[in-house]
């Protein structure tokens, strides 16, 4: 079946959203959150210093470090690029679904939110990385990804319908849609402590103790973040299990939402006996969002097959 113009840009504004996820992990795990101290300007200028020298007079040379500069100002690049094609996403469904709330106004949301995710990253530099701005942040990331994915599969739906090679349409399983909400309302939560765990990582490695010992210093927080990892572990292999016994055609869904959580499961595991590696942090924020978004393919596929 031939891609429509929507579904392709549909699709590839969602990829792209998801990398620009995985570099803000990056920039996170790097430390380049403050690469640039100004925004929406980088050291007052719309395109970084070239070098020392060509530092304006009104910032500390101290705070110069070419490496976290061009990967914050990389990412901000990638997150204007994100903001243009989730508005040609949004022009696209006025054009060709307007009559279709689950498509027009969902995208209409994207559109909304991410331009206040631009506002937040403001914020974010302004208040020196504060730790609840920075889970903000990264919380409407999320919401973000999971609207766009909602619009992208109601388009491939749509135009399966209207083909007619949808052949089993009926009406969704309610209390698998509802199972599969909670888990992704218990997913968000877990990301949002898991978020915080970091910052008190952070802010630990700040004070002078040791990468391997900062976990240690968060306390209650880092407990609470691993119980809602197993609950979500759990949740996943209840799915899995339910659907497995009805023979349902789900499943597959249902098994990659299993794989992503025991992979995150095991990452965070080695970070905490291991060792806090940038690349380890990295992938387990990518995993999260991959799990979210595998988790909200399952709840709408739920909702009407």
């Amino acid at each position: 079946m031939r891609l429509t113009s929507f579904q392709r840009l549909a699709l590839a504004t969602t990829a792209t959203t998801y990398f620009l996820i995985l570099v803000g992990g990056l920039v996170r795990a790097s430390g380049a959150g403050l690469g640039c101290p100004d925004w929406p300007r980088c050291f007052g200028g719309w395109i970084p210093p070239v070098s020392l020298a060509d530092l304006p007079p009104q910032f500390d040379p101290a705070l110069f470090n070419p490496t976290l500069m061009w990967t914050e100002y990389l990412n901000r690049l990638l997150g204007v690029t994100v903001g243009f094609l989730i508005l040609a996403t949004t022009i696209s469904a006025w054009r060709h679904h307007r009559r279709d709330p689950r498509i027009l106004w969902t995208t209409v949301a994207a559109f909304l939110l991410v331009g206040f995710e631009g506002w937040l990253g403001g914020r974010v530099v302004a208040h020196g990385l504060t730790p609840w701005i920075v889970t903000a942040h990264l919380m409407v990331a999320l919401v973000i990804v999971q609207l766009l994915l909602y619009a992208t599969y109601a388009a491939f739906k749509k135009r399966a319908e209207a083909i007619g090679s949808d052949v089993e349409v009926t009406g969704g399983d309610k209390p698998l849609s509802l199972s599969t909400l909670a888990l992704i309302a218990l997913t968000l939560l877990q990301v949002g402590f898991g978020t915080q765990v970091r910052e008190r990582i952070d802010a630990a490695r700040d004070s002078g103790i040791a990468r391997d010992l900062a976990l240690g210093t968060v306390g209650w927080l880092d407990y609470l973040h691993r119980d809602l990892a197993f609950v979500v572990l759990v949740g996943a292999v209840f799915l899995t299990l339910w659907l497995w016994s009805r023979k349902s055609p789900l499943i597959g869904w249902s098994l990659v939402v299993l794989a992503l959580a025991l992979l995150q499961v095991g990452l965070g595991i080695f970070m905490a006996y291991g060792a806090l590696l940038p690349a380890a942090q990295v992938g387990h924020l990518t995993l999260a969002s991959l799990m979210l978004g595998a988790e909200t393919v399952l709840w709408l596929m739920s909702r009407r097959r």
